[in-house]
Parts: structure tokens; sequence; C-alpha cells
């Protein structure tokens, strides 16, 4: 049954590749993404990528919009450009060389990618009007 109370939510599905791209797009470019979850609310509600502050006015209840952190155990630490390069510059085994730096952030970034789906979370708390509230997660693909 539909209701505008988000504690009605027992479960969240998300994809898998929303919660990543979210991350690395808030990672790379601080670009504000989140899981938003549109009312009316009901037991098994689905969470999309969106873009904070990029949706028309609502009338209560608002959209829930969740941080991609809160789908994941622990964020490792992204493999920024500056990183990676200091990282192959200070290989014994490595020469630097602006194609293998390309070849190699790709790597790294195909890593966390992967370090990522390892750690998604089979529950989350989320905060409502009410207060936190606990749901099980979904994740799809």
């Amino acid at each position: 049954m539909a209701t505008d109370d988000p504690t009605s939510i027992r479960t969240l599905a998300v994809t898998t590749d929303d919660v990543v791209a979210a991350l690395e797009a808030n990672e790379r470019r601080d670009a504000g993404a989140v899981l938003r979850v549109t009312p009316p609310f009901s037991g098994r509600m689905r969470a999309r990528l969106h873009l904070a502050g990029a949706e028309r006015e609502y009338d209560d209840p608002a959209p829930l919009h969740l941080p991609p952190e809160m789908f994941v155990d622990s964020v490792p630490a992204f493999p920024t450009a500056d990183r990676t390069e200091d990282a192959l510059r200070s290989h014994p085994e490595r020469t630097y060389a602006p194609e293998i730096h390309r070849e190699y952030h790709e790597r790294a970034v195909a890593a966390w990618r992967r370090a990522v789906r390892d750690r998604l979370r089979e529950a989350t708390t989320i905060r409502t009007p009410e207060g936190p509230h606990e749901v099980d997660l979904a994740m799809l693909g």
C-alpha cells in the first residue's frame, strides 16, 4: 500500500552500477550525485541515480536523497590521476610514459569499481522525518 510515510519502506532496490556511478561522480567532480527514492512510499522501493538539485518542486513528502556511501561498508580511496602517476613513477620496474600512465590509471579505476562492488551492504539506515529507519538492500546487477 502506497503512503507518504517513508518508514513503510522495508527494502530498497538499487542497481550496483548506480551506486558505483554516484560514488565515482562525487569523487571525480563533487557532482552531488545521490540515490533518490520518490514517493509515494511502499514496502519495496527503487532508489535511482540522481543529481541533487536537478529536479522539479515536489509536494510533501519530498523524495529521499540518499548519499551513495550509505550503500557501501567503507568506500576505498579513489585512484586520482596524480596518485596513479606517483605510484607508476615510484615503481622500480616500470618506466613512466603518458600512454602507460593512462592504461595504469584505467586499471586502477577498474580495480576501485570492483572493490566498491565487493563492499556493498545488505542493509542500511535511512534518515526520515520520523528518525532513523533500517531497510534491507536489494542490489541489482
